[in-house]
């Protein structure tokens, strides 16, 4: 098997590429320098001068606040360029992993979202990453969309990162607190995703760590298990307002994955302490 990972320099492309290296499988990880996703003859040349049996495309725009402002590009790199690939993919045979988001939904009430729960996203970002599922299903059959959120891993920046940061200043925080939903980390999601590219179990999955918690809960974790003093004070989002609309709910369900035999991932509470200690090794941010 050969894999070509999009977004290399990203959280996810990197543990991915790290992972599929790990089981020995020839993998490729590409970034912005290799090829513009706006140019579709630039994305189909490689890809077909490589040959991959398998696409991970994580790569996107990933700005939601400045996609506002910038709404032809955010469409142009998330949903043309995702079509782009998927046209590659159809050309050469090759499956398709497409990571998509929480955001495709409307963000309301507190029941965890299906994978075929009514879409509706409230934003530019959500409505980019949409049009990219449906360039997806419309021109493959060998695909997996994988909807993630709240993502922290080594390589880049997070939420994780910010509240150790702001830990050295600050003994006492506000984080909002009615915003719902499950973090992920790219390391074990990796290991997901690269399951999943030696499979043959297509369609829609949701992938998060296991668990639901608001942001400032979240937050109350890293701190508990770093061992930093800082209290952190629930409030409402209105307390931080962005120019793009976040969901309050952002809670899938993962039932999809039981049923094609698929290991969930491990709780998300699990995940902040494993990721504490690689940050540990690579950094001074626990110090």
């Amino acid at each position: 098997m050969k894999v070509l990972v999009t977004g290399v320099t990203g959280q996810l492309g990197h543990d991915c590429v790290n992972e599929f290296m790990e089981r020995g499988i020839a993998v490729r990880g590409v970034s912005s320098k290799d090829f513009s996703l706006t140019d579709g003859p630039a994305v189909k040349k490689y890809i077909k001068e490589y040959g991959p049996d398998v696409v991970l495309h994580g790569a996107a725009y990933t700005a939601v606040d400045k996609a506002e402002d910038e709404q032809e590009l955010c469409m142009a790199v998330n949903a043309e360029g995702t079509r782009y690939i998927a046209e590659a993919c159809a050309e050469i045979g090759a499956k398709m992993i497409y990571i998509s988001t929480d955001y495709v939904f409307p963000g309301d009430g507190d029941v965890p979202y299906d994978v075929t729960a009514e879409k509706g996203p409230r934003n530019v970002y959500g409505r980019s990453k949409l049009k990219g599922e449906e360039a997806v299903q419309e021109l493959l059959t060998k695909y997996f969309i994988v909807r993630i959120s709240w993502v922290f891993g080594i390589n880049g920046k997070n939420f994780v990162r910010t509240m150790l940061n702001l830990a050295k200043n600050h003994k006492e925080l506000t984080v909002v607190g009615d915003q719902i939903g499950s973090p992920t980390y790219t390391r074990d999601l990796a290991v997901l995703l690269a399951d999943m590219a030696k499979s043959e179990k297509y369609g829609i999955y949701h992938a998060t760590n296991e668990g639901f918690c608001s942001w400032a809960e979240f937050a109350g974790e890293v701190f508990r298990q770093a061992g930093k003093e800082v209290q952190v004070t629930p409030v409402d989002s209105a307390a931080y307002p962005t120019k793009a609309v976040r969901p309050h709910n952002s809670r899938m369900s993962k039932e999809k994955l039981l049923q094609a035999g698929f290991r969930p991932l491990p709780r998300w509470e699990d995940a902040v302490g494993r990721y504490l200690i690689e940050l540990q090794n690579e950094s001074t941010l626990l110090g």
